[in-house]
Formats: C-alpha cells, sequence, structure tokens
C-alpha cells in the first residue's frame, strides 16, 4: 500500500521588518542564517493593503482577503450611532481563517502569537494570541496549555510603557519574550500539525521605540539593535533547519516594512483648522462631541469618513455632497506640507483600494504619507504635528517574504495574496 505524504507547512512572521533590513544584515553578516536562505530560496519584496498596520495586514493574510472582504480597517472603530469607540475583537471576525477552513477538512494548526486573534475562538489545534492580548487566560486554546504557559511565565508582549522610560529594561523584556515564545515552540512542534505560524513581535517594538539606533554606530543602543537581530537569526535559523530536515517547506514574512519617524502629524487638526470638523467642547476627549455640522472626521490610522446623513448618529452630510467633498479633502490633503516637505504621498478613495462584502464599512479615504511623517487621528492633540517618543514608523511598500516552497505570485505581491497561496498549498 502506498500512503501519501502529510503536507505539511511553516510560516514564521517577524512583525515590521522591511525588505532592505534583511538584505543589508544579511550582507554584513549579522544574519549569517538568513543570508543562507536568500542564497537558497526566492527573496522578494511586498506591499500590504492599508492602512499599514498589524491588525489590518495580519488578518489579511490569516483571511487570504482585502479589508473589504474581512472588514478589518483597524484597531479601532466607531459605533456609528453613539461614536463610542470599539475594538474589532477576533470572535467578530465575520469570516473564517485560513487554519478554519483547512481544519474543517481535518487539517490541524499550531498559531503562535499572531496579532488580532484576541480572544481566542475554537481552532482544531492550538493558538496563543498575540498582540492586543489582554489576558493569558483568553489568549489560550485549549486552555489545557494555560498551565504550562504560566510555568514558563510566558509572555504575550513587551512592557511598553515602562521600556519607552527605561531601554536597558526593555531590551531585556525583548529577549525575554523571545526565549518563552522559544519554549512554546518546543513543546507544540511535537504535537502532530499541519499548518504551524510562528510570529516574533519583538522586532516592530524595537523598530518603534530604537529605529535610529540600527544605522546610527555613536547611539547608545546601537549595539543592542544588532545583537537582537543577531538572536533572531539564530532563531530562524533553528526553525528553518529543522523544516529542512524534515523536509517541510516554509515562508517567513513581515506583515509591513518600516522607515525612520521625523513627524507625528494629526489629522483631525487639519480637519478643524479646514472647518470639517467641529466639538461641542474646546479639549474633546472623543468623537462623541462631535457637532451636527461636521463634514468629516479621522480614525487611527490615516482613515477618513466622510459624515453621512442616515450612516451615523448626528451624520448631516447629504449623499449627494459626498464626491465634492472627498475631492475637496484629496486635494487639501495633499497640499500639506512641514519644513518644505510634502506629508502625504497619495490620497485613496475607498473604492480604488478595498471591494467585498464589508466595503460599507471602509474608511471614505485612505491617507498615505510620505517616510517620515506617521499620520494619526490625534484628537485630542492641540497641535497638527509633533516630535514623538517613537523613532519609527511603518511603511506599506516595503514588506518581505522568503519563500522556499516556490509559490506562483505576481511580482511585488499583496500579503493576501499570500495567504490566498498558502491555503491553495492544502487542497
Amino acid at each position: 500500500m502506498i500512503f501519501k505524504r502529510r503536507k505539511r507547512f511553516m510560516v514564521i512572521g517577524i512583525d515590521g521588518v522591511p525588505y532592505e533590513l534583511i538584505k543589508d544584515f544579511s550582507e554584513k553578516g549579522i544574519m549569517p542564517n538568513f543570508r543562507k536562505l536568500i542564497e537558497k530560496y526566492k527573496y522578494v519584496k511586498t506591499q500590504v493593503p492599508l492602512p499599514e498596520i498589524s491588525s489590518v495586514s495580519w488578518t489579511s493574510f490569516m483571511t487570504g482577503m482585502n479589508p473589504g472582504e474581512h472588514g478589518i480597517y483597524g484597531f479601532m472603530e466607531i459605533n456609528n450611532r453613539n461614536y463610542s469607540y470599539r475594538f474589532p475583537s477576533f470572535p467578530l471576525l465575520p469570516v473564517k481563517t485560513i487554519w478554519e477552513r483547512i481544519g474543517e477538512r481535518g487539517k490541524k494548526s499550531v498559531i503562535i502569537n499572531l496579532p488580532n486573534t484576541y480572544p481566542v475562538r475554537k481552532i482544531n489545534g492550538y493558538l496563543i494570541s498575540g498582540f492586543v492580548a489582554l489576558d493569558i487566560e483568553n489568549a489560550v486554546y485549549p486552555r489545557s496549555l494555560l498551565s504550562f504557559l504560566k510555568e514558563i511565565d510566558y509572555k504575550v508582549d513587551v512592557d511598553t510603557a515602562l521600556g519607552r522610560k527605561d531601554k536597558k529594561f526593555f531590551m531585556k523584556e525583548l529577549y525575554e519574550t523571545l526565549d518563552k515564545r522559544l519554549l512554546l515552540y518546543e513543546k507544540l512542534k511535537k504535537e502532530k500539525w499541519d499548518l504551524f505560524f510562528f510570529i516574533i513581535t519583538g522586532t516592530d517594538r524595537l523598530h518603534h521605540f530604537l529605529f535610529k539606533a540600527k544605522d546610527d554606530i555613536n547611539h547608545p543602543n546601537h549595539n543592542d539593535f544588532i545583537e537582537y537581530y543577531k538572536n533572531v537569526d539564530e532563531v530562524i535559523g533553528k526553525i528553518t533547519e529543522e523544516m529542512e530536515k524534515d523536509d517541510i517547506p516554509f515562508i517567513i514574512l513581515s506583515d509591513h516594512g518600516f522607515t525612520s519617524l521625523k513627524y507625528e502629524v494629526y489629522i483631525s487638526q487639519y480637519l478643524k483648522e479646514w472647518g470639517f470638523l467641529e466639538f461641542e467642547d474646546k479639549s474633546p476627549k472623543n468623537l462623541k462631541s462631535m457637532k451636527e455640522s461636521s463634514k468629516a472626521f479621522a480614525l487611527d490610522p490615516s482613515r477618513v469618513y466622510i459624515h453621512l446623513k442616515d450612516k451615523y448618529g448626528r451624520g448631516s452630510v447629504d449623499k449627494g455632497d459626498y464626491d465634492r467633498i472627498r475631492d475637496e479633502l484629496k486635494e487639501l490633503f495633499l497640499s500639506i506640507d512641514i519644513e518644505n516637505k510634502k506629508v502625504i504621498k497619495n490620497v485613496f478613495f475607498k473604492e480604488e483600494i478595498y471591494s467585498g462584502k464589508y466595503f460599507d464599512n471602509a474608511p471614505d479615504l485612505v491617507l498615505l504619507s510620505n517616510y517620515g511623517f506617521d499620520l494619526k487621528a490625534g484628537i485630542t492633540k492641540k497641535e497638527k504635528y509633533a516630535i514623538s517618543f517613537f523613532e519609527g514608523m511603518h511603511s506599506q511598500d516595503n514588506a518581505l517574504l522568503l519563500d522556499s516552497y516556490g509559490f506562483e505570485l505576481k511580482e511585488y505581491p499583496f500579503i493576501n495574496d499570500i495567504g490566498q497561496s498558502l491555503e491553495k498549498y492544502f487542497y
């Protein structure tokens, strides 16, 4: 009797890592394991849907869909009736993930530290949520795994609040978090699995707080930055070597790129200056005090919504004025200049970048900034832009993919295209 070889696949995610960084560090000998992989397999630049944040990108990958199809456009949304904020948690995701669809066909998955999977929902296998997981109890399926996680003092994420003030503590947290992640991998790799996700988010945290340390040899944390990447390279080398030994294909990918940050730019303050956004309060804390006369408002990051009648509780914009207002806003946003530099690279109307069942929930305009300008809603800010405590910001156009299998993808693929190809592997 001939037995069909069981199909298995490993996914290694390195959150927020740009294509150029890995290429540079590989060539310089900082990441020798990755250099070997680049020499053997396809290594390409990829792009991600807008906005270029983890919740949107990882959801697009794990569903194989664009945001118009899966309905996630940010970490926070608002209630259209009363303007209260709400967190689009994983149980509310209206579509199935890749592992859920293949799980219906008997395939077992292990998902470690994937963002936007909190609280967990049932899986044929194991799921440990990543950012944003508020507590470990609701971040684990099955719950029988909880005792092991507590035993090893598993960390979902670093303490960024303390890390912002104390870089020594921050680096210690990065290493401890990665070490715990590897302990969990060692345990679960022994289980029977068909699809395995192992996501490293420490890279994203390092970039936010210490991106300037990457190239500046005089930066007090330059060596810390380099050493952490050496450690990441060792982890990647260990896992990929094991996969190659067992003839298991794998991909390594990031959910967005990264670049240096000069200014945070606060969209709401421009909308107020232009007369599109008004509040009852002089110092608004949220959108609840937005006046009915407001024509547009912003949500993090880089999302602008037209305040339509019949869509929002106090909406005042007639549908007949919708296109005119969008055109006006696009022209105004493209005109923003800070220190003789254009802030906005492009302004997209929703129909230009989204399609699908949840298209109506999409932001009406999405702004793509030039490198160096990070776009925030900034409702509580007093100024239009400011220097942030962050040193780095997300970028949309320089994420990465290393592919040992050889997926047939178009040049410069979107992350959801990669997800689609991964699912097809199991059919």
